[in-house]
């Protein structure tokens, strides 16, 4: 099998009355992510653009394990020098800001194990529910030593704060259900995980009976927001990619500090061209 048969098959979209449904389908490796999945994860959040009855996206991850257990480290093997990690780096930092620039709302139903990558896409999406098994975080002190890059750090600081942000990876622990309610990393607890995607969708048909010209614009409008804050912060003037600081030394060299951090490259920004769906919802 090729790569790109596996990832067909480890990662499923389907579209049905208008919700889209995407599924991490590798529950014997809880859901941890190869190369050819982020690539595919990445083209279906693209295509939605494309699709003009699409109005809501729910992204969950199969079995009742893990939504996303991050990348699956089968795939850092074949790394031989600081490059291969530098483009592991971007790619992450690409497909995770592509999720967030999905143009429906996107809402993920998240059992058991969410970590490293896998959170990072979690917290790209719009609303986040969880079932009462959820173990959230991102443990990268005590697992492969990285660093997140300053999108991922800004989106997170966002959603808890930077205190609680820095106990979190300094602490390199887990959050349950209950605590990740409580400090807003998810909006809602589902306690029995059968139920979980009943209540995922239940939110879906909801948002897509509304104007989707409102959707979209306050989603696009509210990233363009979070996105030119961090933009603010950015004072240190280094236009390079931040990513070549953390693996400077090569990709096991996560127990030295990085050479320098600094923020990556902004992206182009999304059309100017007004959006083509009607301000009105379906009636």
């Amino acid at each position: 099998m090729n790569q790109t048969s596996a990832a067909a098959d480890e990662l499923l979209f389907a579209v049905t009355d208008g919700i889209g449904r995407i599924i991490f389908n590798r529950p014997q490796a809880r859901n941890a992510f190869t190369f050819a999945m982020y690539e595919r994860l990445a083209s279906f959040c693209t295509e939605v653009g494309a699709m003009p009855d699409m109005r809501a996206m729910v992204i969950t991850g199969a079995g009742e394990k893990a939504f996303a257990a991050g990348t699956d480290i089968a795939q850092f093997r074949a790394f031989k020098s600081p490059e291969d990690a530098i483009g592991y780096e971007e790619r992450v930092g690409r497909v995770v800001e592509t999720v967030e620039r999905c143009a429906v709302p996107t809402i993920a139903a998240i059992a058991g194990a969410c970590t490293g990558g896998g959170a990072a896409i979690a917290a790209a999406c719009d609303i986040r529910i969880a079932a009462g098994n959820l173990r959230l975080g991102v443990p990268i002190a005590r697992t492969l030593g990285n660093c997140l890059s300053m999108d991922s750090l800004a989106r997170f600081a966002a959603i808890i704060g930077p205190a609680r942000l820095k106990e979190l990876i300094f602490s390199a622990r887990l959050v349950e259900a209950e605590e990740a309610r409580a400090i807003g990393l998810v909006h809602e607890i589902v306690p029995e995980v059968a139920n979980l995607m009943a209540r995922a969708e239940a939110v879906a048909r909801t948002i897509a009976g509304h104007a989707p010209l409102t959707l979209r614009a306050t989603k696009e409008a509210l990233r363009r927001l979070a996105q030119d804050g961090r933009k603010a912060e950015d004072h240190d003037g280094d236009d390079d990619d931040c990513s070549k600081g953390y693996f400077q030394h090569g990709p096991s060299a996560g127990r030295r500090p990085p050479l320098r951090v600094c923020r990556p490259p902004a992206p182009a920004g999304p059309s100017s061209s007004p959006p083509k769906t009607a301000g009105r919802g379906p009636r």
